[in-house]
């Protein structure tokens, strides 16, 4: 049996990757760091796996969020 994503909050965001919570907000929108995922009306949360490989190859995540997310979220944003 596989086991269920974990999600987990902001501040272990934070402790695991060393970053500000600007910095953080910064780099979903600039499409280099794991966006969250809503939780409930008010919590949002982030994949475990999403941040592990993020830590482990930051300059790389967002080739490798580009190929798993066509079209998608990752690199699709407004040019001005």
């Amino acid at each position: 049996m596989q086991t269920p994503e974990r999600i987990i909050r902001l501040k272990t965001v934070l402790a695991r990757t060393g970053l500000s919570r600007s910095t953080i907000y910064r780099k979903i929108a600039e499409g280099t760091f794991p966006a969250q995922l809503k939780i409930s009306t008010n919590g949002a949360g982030w994949r475990e796996s999403d941040i592990n490989r993020w830590v482990a190859h930051p300059v790389e995540w967002r080739a490798v969020n580009d190929n798993e997310d066509p079209g998608g979220k990752a690199g699709n944003h407004d040019a001005g």
